[in-house]
């Protein structure tokens, strides 16, 4: 299995994020490579056979306000209309994407993205917490990515406020210590493609926990298309 991984951008550690979730994902079988040239990555998917797209980025416009504007010309980032077909072409004949984290905040201006993803940041509307000790715990709702996965305390950021695709369906929900409560996990078909969504995984300390590490896990190798069977018992 290939993962092909498009990442890059600020404010989070991504080199450190990439290295980790490819040592997460090598450990069940799935070779990962990562690029932060989000359109030469993207183009690579009209040659070569990957089954599975991570998207782990912070890669957006930066017009909405003046504190990014000496990181705009080299992190802004719009996403073109090829790369954005190519991306769209390849879930919806089988490909699989897994969006981690800062993905929901990703091409600003690609009003399809919610509805690819499963959900969106809208700036100005969507807000998180300050990093800090979270509760995760799975809703009403049975999948195989959550089945026996235990509820979980992590350090991590909760990404609230989303604009959520209508058939968006949460799939675990985790609270800060504020109050603050918001769904973190959510997957679904694209025609034949399967994409998924994970919220948390602001740094090493989350990726690596211990439930939240299976949980990568499962997600990458549901949205490759393992079995439910080989998915439950990771």
């Amino acid at each position: 299995m290939r993962n092909l991984i498009l990442t890059g951008g600020i404010r989070h550690d991504f080199d450190g994020n990439t290295e980790t979730v490819i040592e997460l994902l090598g450990d069940i079988g799935i070779a990962s490579e990562y690029t932060n040239d989000i359109d030469a990555g993207i183009e690579r998917l009209t040659s070569e056979t990957f089954d599975l797209v991570t998207v782990m980025a912070l890669r957006w416009r930066m017009e909405g306000d003046q504190k990014y504007a000496a990181l705009r010309d080299e992190y802004g980032y719009s996403m073109p209309s090829k790369s954005r077909a190519i991306l769209v072409n390849y879930i919806r004949q089988g490909g699989g994407l897994f969006g981690l984290h800062t993905a929901c905040l990703c091409f600003d201006d690609w009003a399809e993205w919610r509805d690819v993803l499963g959900g969106a940041w809208i700036w100005g509307q969507s807000f998180h917490p300050p990093l800090g000790p979270v509760s995760v715990a799975r809703t009403g709702q049975s999948h195989t990515l959550t089945t026996g996965l235990p509820a979980f305390d992590a350090v991590d950021e909760v990404y609230a406020g989303l604009d959520l695709a209508p058939d968006t369906i949460p799939l675990l929900f985790a609270c800060a210590d504020d109050g603050t409560e918001a769904p973190v996990l959510w997957a679904h078909q694209l025609d034949q493609g399967r994409v998924v969504f994970d919220a948390l995984g602001h740094d090493r300390n989350s990726l690596q926990h211990d439930v939240h590490g299976r949980l990568i896990q499962r997600c990458a190798a549901w949205a490759c298309g393992f079995t439910d069977e080989r998915v439950s018992a990771l």
